[in-house]
């Protein structure tokens, strides 16, 4: 199952059973019984092993990429899938989730031509049509961002999951995984289960000193939460993962599971605790329900089910307050809003239903919707585009308040650069007062030349994806930036090493324009050499340093995505020490920058590693001639040459 239906999604499954080891079985059985125990990290470490070989089976790469992919680890699992692809054994599986992987990294139109690839190869499907039909749409959308701009809570999240904002009067309610464990550990996730929590609300929706609620509806042996309550605070609907034993029963590949279904509790206040109700039409041995939310006047409670006689998998359904004060029976929300694929974590703005769906064309996983209306009679439903959503799940839209000047709310998200899996982040919409606009060239190093179409990347400091853009026919490209912060632009063609730029974050008083120039080196002769700037070494060591595997790591998606490029590495030093000893050093350096891009992807035999030592200086600083720091370091480098193309 994956992961919408365990904590995020509507189902929990647990596996009766196990796999039981043999004794003193190969590292390749090993890596298997890891894998098929959905132990991702420990599999991965020995399935490195197993393609560290001159022979190498696909389907040890592909379950090596697999387990990256599990691992959210996307940049890692495009490289492997870019290899596996390009083999004559892969899988139809390992193409589809290239194209999955691509588009989880935002290059969408990469992602295109794989689905493209996947249906001349395995022939349409309504879900291919869907993912071509939504990178189309994933292009034009982080070309042209709406203002949403994004904050990561930092003083909720953690590395764990975090997701469901429901703001209160005085602070906001979300569900968590701790971080400790106190009894039961989830067999899917490996963390505590879920818990509603509470935080505190600054004036600018951000949150603070997160508290793990000690009310009795915390109390359950399984996942609790999200919650969410009526006006007055004074009823609680909380969704659950049902903790009984009488539990859904299913099989599927020989294999027996229980399903713990979710369900829906109401709690309602009386004196200093809460009484504890059924929602009437849980049936957990069928299906799952839960993820309330209420209308304004509070007289139409919707929620997520796959009961049956929906329109998909899970659809968004309503019930209407009678006037005994019950709940009336399930109504579908129809098919404005629901799909052959998931609707889950409604929310209601006024006149306006959010939720999210994965059966829509979207950015991919779950993307954020709004449609108007009411129950079942909704129009208008419209994607909230970027950056609002992105390739992962976008879900649990909430509005905090919103004026004439702009809005502000909450959203949570599994995007790469975030503290951990889901985490929480407040969105805030305003006119901007004043504008700061990036704009930049694409450039060939060597010669100058202008580079169109090249695939110009923004992230932010924590290396968030801020937009997408191709350099035009002129080689510029633009961003729209905001104040006081920090950004990386990075430059990429197929045929060209990347470049990358920073930007620092500035405060200016009026509009401004600042300009940057990318240059990307060409490599298409053999013979070409290139080097690689900021790769440093500790005195004495060899082993890369984490600044040095951030450029070796743009070496890696040059190989990548030019898969004939074969290169020699060569690492050189200036001439203080004994030619020996440079030449030895030298070597080892050489070495291990190949062994990372090994690890990283690339086949060992697209690469040699060559120690230089001191033999090749740029510079009149031979043994002897009295030299400046600076001097020295010009002949410490690292080069890359071209040997086949």
């Amino acid at each position: 199952m994956n992961k919408k239906l365990t904590y995020i999604g509507l189902s929990l499954v647990l596996l009766s059973g196990g796999l039981h080891a043999q004794e003193q079985p190969s590292l390749r059985h090993r890596a298997e019984q890891l894998f098929e125990r959905y132990e991702y990290a420990n599999a991965a470490g020995l399935y490195e092993k197993l393609v560290d070989k001159k022979k190498v089976r696909t389907s040890d790469m592909e379950r090596l990429a697999e387990s990256y992919l599990y691992l959210k680890d996307y940049e890692l699992a495009e490289n492997w899938y870019a290899r596996i692809v390009g083999t004559d054994d892969f899988s139809e599986e390992s193409l589809w989730n290239y194209a999955e992987v691509l588009k989880q990294n935002g290059k969408y139109r990469e992602a295109k031509e794989q689905y493209g690839r996947y249906v001349e190869r395995y022939g349409s499907s309504e879900r291919a049509t869907l993912a071509i039909a939504g990178a189309d749409s994933a292009v034009v959308w982080m070309e042209h961002p709406t203002g949403h701009r994004l904050r990561n809570e930092q003083s909720v999240n953690t590395d764990l999951g975090n997701f469901g904002v429901f703001p209160t009067s005085n602070g906001v309610l979300y569900a968590g995984e701790p971080n400790t464990v106190i009894g039961k550990r989830s067999g899917m996730t490996g963390q505590a289960y879920l818990r509603v929590y509470s935080a505190e609300r600054s004036a600018d929706g951000g949150l603070s000193n997160p508290t793990v609620m000690l009310e009795s509806f915390n109390g359950s042996e399984l996942h609790v939460g999200p919650a969410i309550a009526n006006a007055s605070e004074d009823v609680l609907y909380v969704t659950r993962t049902y903790p009984g034993k009488d539990t859904e029963k299913h099989k599927e590949n020989g294999q027996k599971f229980r399903k713990h279904n979710l369900e829906l509790k109401i709690y309602r206040l009386e004196g200093n605790s809460w009484k504890e109700e059924d929602f009437a039409y849980n049936n957990v041995q069928a299906y799952s329900l839960g993820h309330a939310a209420l209308s304004g006047d509070g007289r139409t409670l919707y929620y997520a089910s796959d009961m049956p006689g929906g329109l998909g998998g899970v659809d968004i359904w309503y019930s209407e307050l009678q006037g005994d004060g019950s709940w009336g029976a399930p109504q579908n929300a129809g098919a404005a809003i629901n799909s052959a694929g998931d609707e889950m974590f409604p929310s209601v703005v006024g006149d306006e239903l959010y939720y999210s769906s994965n059966g829509f064309a979207g950015m991919g996983g779950l993307d954020i919707f709004r449609a108007k209306g009411e129950r079942n009679s909704f129009t208008g439903r419209e994607n909230l585009r970027f950056p609002i959503n992105s390739a992962g799940d976008d879900f649990a839209f909430a509005q905090l308040q919103e004026d004439e000047d702009g809005s502000i709310g909450y959203l949570s998200s599994n995007r790469s650069g975030g503290a951990g899996g889901d985490d929480i982040y407040s969105y805030s919409f305003r006119k901007p007062k004043i504008i700061i606009i990036l704009e930049g060239l694409t450039l060939n190093r060597k010669t100058e030349e202008l580079i169109p179409d090249a695939s110009v990347t923004l992230y932010s400091g924590n290396r968030q994806i801020v937009g997408r853009v191709r350099s035009d026919g002129k080689a510029e490209f633009r961003f729209t930036l905001d104040r006081n912060t920090d950004y990386k632009v990075l430059g990429e063609k197929q045929g060209f090493h990347a470049d990358s730029a920073s930007i620092a974050g500035i405060n200016p008083a009026r509009d401004t324009t600042l300009h940057v120039t990318l240059r990307l080196e060409p490599i298409f002769r053999v013979g070409d050499k290139f080097v690689l700037e900021n790769i440093y070494y500790d005195f004495d060591k060899h082993n890369i340093r984490k600044d040095a595997s951030e450029v070796l790591d743009q070496l890696v998606r040059t190989m990548r995505d030019n898969p004939t490029l074969k290169i020699e590495l060569s690492s050189h030093t200036d001439s203080r020490g004994t030619h020996r000893y440079n030449e030895g050093l030298s070597q080892r350096r050489a070495q291990s920058a190949v062994d990372y891009l090994v690890s990283r992807g690339i086949s060992r035999d697209r690469l040699v590693a060559k120690g230089y030592g001191e033999t090749r200086l740029v510079n009149r600083c031979k043994d002897g001639v009295p030299c400046t720091i600076e001097e020295h370091q010009a002949n410490r480098r690292t080069e890359v040459e071209v040997l086949e193309f």
